[in-house]
């Protein structure tokens, strides 16, 4: 049920797909924002984090992120460092701003997993955007005694400049301030995770979105999406694609493939998106 179409023929037919499309929804996976270069492991994960890497063994930010940390101090060490470098202190990806070229002047919409703001960065329009699992720039209370978030950077860098031996200092551990209990990232994690008022705003732009796509000439352009949480995104792609007008596209390193149900309507990259989407942009 996997298969590929050639390089060159593929990159031209999504060109044709994006040009003649009246909507488009983009589905957006951890795979984009690796191709824009921020990987979560490598030279990258070495340069920011040797230190927790030999001493506690961790060897990647992802994993890292799961950590069972003996202290607060250094809970919020790691989490304040991985924040400001795949949040605050990093460029815009050159594939984010390409993307956004490309989409210009239609109708979009986003779907993402991601967590670290790049398509905002970007400039993709606020109102355009559904991030599903959270944001890399909000706290939540960890009980949570309330659905609010908290904008969080003036504390991310508060703790990073004052930590030591990878701890922060006591009196920097961040506290709801309601209710007093130690906040946590707003990431999907558990049943605990925040949907607040601009989560829930969001996903009913995202839902009136899909719904005007009916009878559409609409065009799925799914990126980087992995395996790990298919039902946000690939599979409804999946099942979407049936309805009349839909076309997909899958673009992909090592996992582009589609069900033969929606071959006829399908068009699949193995390949970096970032290229694909420079071998696109000609066609347009």
């Amino acid at each position: 049920m996997k298969f590929t179409r050639g390089y060159s023929q593929s990159a031209d037919e999504v060109g044709r797909l994006i040009s003649s499309a009246d909507r488009i929804v983009i589905g957006a996976g951890a795979g984009l924002s690796a191709s824009a270069g921020f990987s979560y492991s490598g030279e990258r994960f070495e340069r920011y984090f040797s230190d927790f890497a030999k001493k506690y063994g961790i060897r990647d930010m992802y994993s890292g992120g799961f950590y069972p940390f003996k202290t607060r101090e250094e809970y919020w060490a790691w989490w304040s460092r991985s924040i400001l470098v795949n949040r605050y202190d990093c460029p815009v990806g050159k594939v984010y701003t390409d993307l956004l070229q490309l989409v210009q002047g239609k109708d979009y919409f986003v779907l993402t997993t991601n967590v670290d703001h790049q398509f905002q960065r970007a400039g993709f329009a606020k109102d355009r955007l559904f991030y599903t699992q959270g944001d890399y720039g909000l706290f939540q209370c960890s009980r949570p005694c309330r659905q609010n978030t908290y904008d969080n950077e003036e504390m991310v860098r508060a703790m990073v400049k004052e930590q030591r031996d990878m701890k922060i200092p006591t009196a920097l551990i961040p506290r709801c301030p309601m209710c007093g209990a130690p906040f946590v990232p707003n990431l999907r994690v558990d049943s605990s995770f925040v949907e607040d008022d601009g989560w829930h705003a969001a996903a009913r732009r995202y839902s009136a979105y899909i719904e005007g796509c009916k009878g559409a000439n609409t065009l799925l352009l799914e990126l980087g999406v992995g395996a790990n949480t298919p039902g946000i995104i690939k599979y409804p792609f999946w099942r979407m694609s049936l309805g009349e007008g839909c076309a997909y596209v899958c673009i992909n390193m090592g996992e582009a493939f589609a069900p033969e149900e929606i071959s006829d309507r399908s068009v699949c990259i193995d390949g970096d998106i970032a290229a694909v989407l420079g071998a696109v942009a000609p066609s347009l």
